[in-house]
């Protein structure tokens, strides 16, 4: 018997619970529908616990769980099936809200997303990694397996097109999730 197999399973056990919910939001955010975002991540964590043994700590443990996700995303993309098949729209309008300012902010919210899903999916792993997952650009860098440079690259083209798209007649200003302006 392995004593090793217990520590292993605790180690990816907390991981699932510590990432699940953010690794499944990134493959949505990636995907366009949910339901297939579900099955990436499940892939995902099937990769994690077989790899997890060999991780070496050369990166930290969400940027490797994040590049994995953002791998198996990128096959998706690439595979027979995604091109040929209309994925669903996840994005659904909420119910009642009672306040104007809410259904504003609201509305803001839910047309960011769709312009964010709209774009390309080499500027919407960068937005979606920067902004929501909050990685710092060297972090993008690392889990998309190129330099700084590109990340800072595809980052400006991304805010650039969102400008064009959403700014019409309003100022957008680019934010992390902690508040800092970017």
């Amino acid at each position: 018997m392995d004593t090793l197999q217990p520590t292993a399973d605790a180690a990816f056990e907390q991981i699932m619970q510590e990432y699940g919910t953010r690794v499944l939001r990134l493959v949505t955010f990636l995907v366009k529908d949910h339901s297939l975002a579900e099955d990436i991540t499940q892939e995902v964590f099937v990769k994690v616990y077989r790899h997890l043994p060999r991780f070496r700590g050369e990166s930290t443990v969400h940027t490797w769980l994040y590049r994995i996700a953002v791998n198996e995303c990128k096959g998706h993309l690439r595979s027979w099936s995604f091109r040929n098949i209309l994925p669903r729209s996840w994005i659904r309008q909420d119910g009642e809200l009672s306040t104007e300012h809410l259904v504003l902010d609201q509305a803001e919210r839910d047309q960011l997303v769709t312009e964010v899903l709209q774009l390309p999916p080499l500027y919407r792993q960068v937005i979606v990694l920067h902004y929501y997952a909050d990685l710092t650009i060297s972090e993008v860098a690392s889990v998309l397996a190129v330099s700084e440079g590109t990340v800072r690259t595809r980052l400006h083209r991304a805010r650039q097109r969102l400008k064009q798209s959403l700014a019409e007649g309003s100022e957008w200003e680019w934010t992390r999730t902690d508040g800092s302006q970017i």
